[in-house]
């Protein structure tokens, strides 16, 4: 019994004893103590072998600055290169060096895989373009560059659901299969069965209707926005436009909004603008040395930390589409198409506004009815007539978000899409307006076209994880 009792208390002295703590290379550089068991894993970014002396440089991807390892050369091996990954295991000390807080004196290093350096096409200590790892998107998220926008977009991504949240929105999954065309523009992927089972459906669809991948969740927004005041969405949408430019993809982002007991535009253009403005600042402030990498090396002749910092200060401008049409016509600019009122503004229209503006975001409201689709709320005024549409424009992109207040009354909204041949189509958007109606408004945010603003990157699809073609076996 005796010996019994013994046995258990060795166990528990065994179970006390200090285990290495795993640490990640953020939580390692932000130690404020020693410590003295501590196990690190991660990438080996550089090595400098030297007579008494091994360094390594290594990140986890949790930061974009590396935590130094020093350690005996008696720990050196072949495979220990640049891109290996490895696990250390060593004590954690204060670094005599000014740029680094701490630094991990190495006791042993295990080398997890090895890389091999002559084929691996990421170099050490060289500064790659965008252009060339846009070549290996398998291989690209291992660069400084894409290491920082990836820390940006999750950063990003939790201030958005934030910011909602803390304003008491609903999360809401919206479908990524539907068979609505919310911007009745027609550029939809439309959905088909693989050719085994078209073969037994060759007279009927799968879903017994005509199914796409979804271009907004919004319609599906004003359907929980009949039963929670405050909803939102931010999932993947997709357009199927055919344009390589610098400006369009195929499949992004989209953050979705809808308020109900709502008559004013102003207040949806209120919560536009504090979203951009919290974000911004939770990303500025939470990734700065990420953001401060795109705009010092990546985008520095756009000065857009300064930019950004000015217009976190100002309040956002407003002037009207008719206004809009009067100060284009009025530009000494030349513009490639013409501005005539009840035509859309093209983005040379919008970045001159902008920039007439004094290089502040700007609202531009109530666009041409015979413009913007049949969900949106008639002004009913005229001669000209317009809807309660909004556009909020940023320096150097355009528009950045687009929404307006919903034709909630069914006699306006039956007449338009009796107009439009769109009534069968739209029935159950006609019973949202019979059954406890209410006037509300709404919003849309591209989240790649936002990242591309704030970082100041030139090609949009350098803001994405995963660029598409010609990888098709990444999409």
């Amino acid at each position: 019994m005796l010996a019994a009792r013994g046995g258990w208390r060795a166990l528990r002295r065994c179970a006390s004893l200090p285990r290495a703590a795993r640490l990640r290379v953020a939580e390692a550089l932000r130690a404020r103590e020693p410590a003295e068991a501590v196990t690190v894993q991660g990438w080996v970014r550089s090595v400098r072998s030297q007579k008494e002396v091994l360094f390594l440089h290594i990140n986890d991807g949790s930061s974009l600055e590396h935590l130094q390892v020093v350690a005996d050369p008696s720990l050196e091996n072949r495979d220990l290169t640049f891109g290996s990954a490895v696990e250390v295991q060593g004590k954690l000390v204060k670094s005599p060096h000014k740029m680094q807080n701490m630094e991990l004196q190495a006791e042993t290093i295990r080398v997890v895989g090895p890389c091999d350096i002559w084929s691996f096409p990421l170099k050490m200590k060289e500064r790659h373009p965008l252009e060339y790892v846009r070549q290996f998107p398998h291989l690209r998220c291992r660069s400084n560059t894409l290491g920082s926008l990836l820390r940006i977009r999750s950063e990003a991504t939790a201030a958005i659901h934030s910011f909602f949240q803390d304003n008491g929105y609903m999360h809401i999954h919206t479908p990524i299969i539907t068979s609505n065309d919310c911007e009745g523009a027609g550029e939809l992927f439309q959905i088909e069965a693989s050719s085994e089972a078209r073969e037994s459906a060759e007279k009927t669809h799968f879903f017994n209707v005509p199914a796409f991948l979804t271009v907004s969740g919004q319609l599906h927004l004003e359907v929980m926005a009949g039963a929670f005041t405050h909803v939102f969405t931010f999932g993947p949408t997709f357009r199927a436009e055919n344009s390589q430019s610098r400006r369009h993809l195929a499949e992004f982002y989209m953050v979705e909004a809808e308020l109900s007991f709502t008559e004013s535009l102003q207040d949806i253009m209120q919560v536009m603008e504090d979203l951009f403005k919290t974000v911004t600042s939770s990303v500025l402030s939470k990734c700065p040395r990420d953001v401060e990498l795109f705009h010092k090396y990546v985008a520095p002749a756009r000065k857009t930390k300064d930019r950004l910092e000015q217009i976190l200060k100002s309040k956002f401008m407003t002037v009207s589409y008719s206004e809009a049409v009067e100060i284009l016509k009025r530009a000494s600019q030349t513009f490639t198409f013409k501005p005539e009122w009840g035509c859309d503004l093209q983005t040379e229209h919008e970045k001159y506004l902008v920039k007439h503006c004094g290089e502040v975001p700007v609202f531009v409201i109530n666009y041409p009815y015979d413009l913007k689709p049949f969900y949106m709320r008639d002004n009913e005024d005229g001669p000209q007539h317009t809807v309660a549409a909004v556009d909020l424009l940023v320096p150097g992109i355009g528009e950045l978000c687009g929404g307006s207040l919903r034709e909630e009354r069914l006699p306006f909204l039956e007449s338009r899409l009796q107009r439009l041949g769109l009534t069968d189509a739209y029935q159950w958007y006609l019973d949202l307006r019979k059954f406890g109606s209410v006037p509300h408004g709404g919003f849309g945010m591209g989240f790649e076209r936002y990242l591309q603003y704030i970082l100041g990157v030139d090609n949009i699809k350098d803001v994405i994880p995963f660029p598409r073609f010609p990888h098709s076996c990444l999409l």
